[in-house]
């Protein structure tokens, strides 16, 4: 193996575990991050040049990296198993840390608010997913459910499902929240049908239904906002 591509030849200020002990973790590329998870590199390549492969065939976008499934990381030669879930892993930890940071905001003013708050459970999700923020009577977050998982052109919401999960968790209004992994931010003619049926379903069992929200990863659409609910 070519000496200049194994880490531990190279003077300790460059090494990346040394490099964050004396100058900070702010200071480290995101390749030398993401070198510090794996370890190691191949044969050819330093566990730095590695990661660089990696975020290079992601154009340089974290976002983009955490949509990476293990098996697809572990097609980049040099990434076992063990250093693929320690990739997801350390994604994952950030995406909660990100999740929980936000939900200490608990009272919703906005679509705005409901879209921050939905980021790390729906950035870089692949497939569809429908999810209810409940509320109490001052809009306060009491918690968000997940009801519905679909794929990626889809998914089937039961409104039983999202009343029950309303009823058994107080809710006085509900805010409803799908995702579009496609990025379309225009509602669908189904989009529009199910909403119209829980808002007035919702009425019958005076649970009011706020707001639809379809989120991507560039942006949302409020169907409040819209005047169409």
């Amino acid at each position: 193996m070519d000496e200049k591509l194994n880490i531990s030849s190279w003077a300790q200020s460059d090494q990346p575990r040394e490099k964050l002990q004396e100058k900070g973790k702010s200071v480290l590329s995101d390749a030398e991050l993401i070198a510090i998870l794996i370890g190691s590199g191949s044969q050819s390549l330093s566990a730095v040049d590695l990661s660089k492969q990696i975020l290079t065939s992601v154009s340089n976008d974290l976002n983009s990296l955490a949509r990476l499934s293990v098996s697809e990381l572990r097609k980049f030669k040099g990434i076992g198993a063990a250093k693929a879930i320690s990739i997801v892993s350390a994604l994952e930890l950030g995406r909660r840390r990100k999740n929980r940071s936000l939900e200490n905001r608990l009272l919703i003013k906005s679509a705005k608010d409901v879209y921050d708050l939905m980021i790390p459970d729906l950035l870089d999700q692949p497939t569809e997913q429908f999810w209810i923020l409940i509320l109490n009577r001052s809009h306060t977050l009491i918690c968000k459910k997940l009801v519905s998982l679909g794929g990626i052109s889809g998914t089937i919401v039961d409104p039983k499902i999202v009343f029950k999960t309303a009823l058994d968790n107080f809710a006085s209004s509900i805010i409803l929240v799908h995702n579009h992994p496609s990025g379309n931010l225009n509602a669908s003619e189904a989009d529009l049908k199910i909403t119209n049926k829980i808002k007035e379903a919702g009425k019958l069992l005076e649970i009011n239904v706020i707001d639809h929200i379809i989120f991507t990863d560039h942006g949302f659409f409020s169907f409040s906002d819209q005047g169409i609910l």
